[in-house]
């Protein structure tokens, strides 16, 4: 009898980035075809626009595999004392095992220190609404794109030194 892989966290980079679109590709079919709209960023973006995103220092990929395969990933922009997360993806099979949020804890020791809030936007009707507030998340406003309405959340992490900045926009 043998035992079942362990999920290893890792940073994910140039080598994977095959591995992960087509990992992006399939956990974003579900939301596209709840929204009716086959052409969300996570289902257009081409290799070689992942590849040019993966080598930008401004963004950090995580990815959770199990054995050799990429079962989940996360990206994350930093700008100044502000994280915004996006692209949270776990591959449909693996759905519900507690791989994004293991994902949503694994990206804090990669964000510089000054970061003082996180972002995460998703569909308005996105079953990820209900793990992000779990976690500390709240709503602050839905924004319309076309069909789609995105719904953007905080969590903030530490209160901005008054003479270290201000609260991003």
């Amino acid at each position: 009898m043998s035992e079942a892989p362990r999920t290893r966290i890792a940073l994910v980079d140039d080598a994977d980035a095959g591995e992960l679109l087509t990992l992006r590709r399939a956990a974003f079919v579900t939301e596209a075809q709840q929204y009716g709209d086959p052409n969300i960023p996570p289902l257009t973006q081409t290799l070689a626009e992942l590849r040019e995103d993966l080598a930008r220092e401004d963004v950090v990929t995580v990815g959770a595999w199990e054995g050799h395969r990429l079962v989940g990933s996360i990206r994350v922009e930093i700008e100044g004392n502000k994280a915004t997360l996006g692209r949270l993806a776990v591959a449909p099979d693996m759905q519900g095992r507690g791989i994004g949020t293991s994902l949503l804890f694994a990206i804090l020791p990669h964000l510089p220190e000054q970061v003082a809030e996180i972002w995460a936007f998703t569909g308005k009707d996105s079953q990820n609404l209900s793990m992000y507030t779990k976690h500390g998340f709240e709503a602050q406003y839905d924004d319309p794109a076309g069909e789609l309405t995105y719904t953007y959340l905080r969590r903030v992490l530490h209160e901005v030194e008054a003479r270290g900045g201000s609260a991003p926009d």
